[in-house]
């Protein structure tokens, strides 16, 4: 069933509507548990709408094996989607930087108030986002250290191969994630992909492991294929890469492979007088879980993360 969030007028005579579609099983749902998917609060990350395509139909398809309710939320931000724009167009605000809300607010507060509201309250919510276009991510799940204990064994469900254990000081307390798991709804952030692109792989990868996780939630009790062991890991196991010179970066290399300590990661060249300006090598064994995909770039830009080995 396709439930309004939120709904707005706008100046340009048009409604501004976020949505959801609710599957339940027919009859009553009270006392069912609720699983919530959220994607599009970024309007350049495409990657979760695979994924909700791929659940409603399949979910639908098979709706006898549905023991709870599924919420899938694929825009957030809908004028960011139809814009192509990161953020909402025309407050030049990243609407991930605005839970919990406030109703009282602006209009993108107001509407995170209202989306925060209508989540809040769920067994678990799974927040999936893509990278920007300038890196391409495997898929993985990022959690806050001060939420691990709890939300790592539910993220070894979801089929991904890596889960980031963050430190709290690098965690922003305005994200949704943030924001549901300090109110005690279970929040999972999935990240996977490229900006503006979809990945198929990925989206069908991460579609069965939160069917996966809906198994082991008592929502569905279905068949689910086996879930990957994923790698888990905290943040002094990451070795960030970026650039010396500013350029064109040539990898060398493939995502989600192994490099040794010293081997030649890419090179930074100029177009203009054929020389390469920086040579990039590993600085230690490990896996690319993190590489480049946008070749222009400056001074500091981020070229790869390698998880040590």
């Amino acid at each position: 069933m396709i439930q309004d969030v939120v709904s707005l007028r706008l100046p340009v005579d048009e409604d501004l509507r976020i949505v959801k579609n609710r599957i339940a099983p027919e009859g009553s749902t009270e006392g069912m548990k609720r699983i919530c998917i959220v994607t599009g609060t970024h309007g350049d990350e495409l990657e979760g709408q695979l994924v909700c395509f791929e659940l409603n139909r399949f979910i639908q398809a098979n709706i006898g094996h549905l023991k709870g309710i599924v919420d899938i939320y694929p825009a957030l931000n809908p004028l960011g989607i139809d814009s192509i724009t990161r953020g909402v167009p025309g407050f030049d605000l990243d609407m991930n930087r605005t839970f919990p809300g406030n109703l009282q607010g602006s209009m993108p507060e107001y509407i995170a108030a209202k989306i925060f509201e209508d989540i809040r309250g769920a067994d678990v919510c799974i927040d999936i986002h893509a990278s920007n276009i300038f890196l391409r991510e495997i898929p993985q799940v990022r959690i806050n250290e001060l939420t691990a204990e709890e939300l790592v064994p539910l993220a070894k469900h979801l089929n991904v191969d890596f889960i980031w254990v963050h430190s709290a000081a690098t965690v922003l307390e305005s994200t949704l994630a943030y924001s549901l798991n300090m109110a005690g709804t279970r929040t999972l952030v999935a990240e996977m992909g490229v900006g503006m692109r979809l990945t198929r792989e990925y989206g069908t990868q991460l579609s069965m492991g939160i069917l996966a996780l809906m198994a082991h939630l008592g929502i569905w009790d279905g068949s689910v294929p086996e879930v990957r062991e994923p790698i888990v890991s905290v943040d002094g196991k990451v070795e960030f890469i970026n650039a010396a010179k500013g350029g064109i970066f040539v990898s060398h290399i493939e995502h989600w492979k192994d490099v040794r300590k010293g081997e030649h990661l890419g090179d930074i060249v100029s177009p203009l007088t054929g020389e390469i300006l920086s040579e990039i090598l590993s600085p230690c064994d490990g896996l690319v879980f993190t590489l480049r995909e946008y070749p222009v770039v400056d001074e500091g830009s981020l070229i790869a993360r390698i998880l040590r080995m």
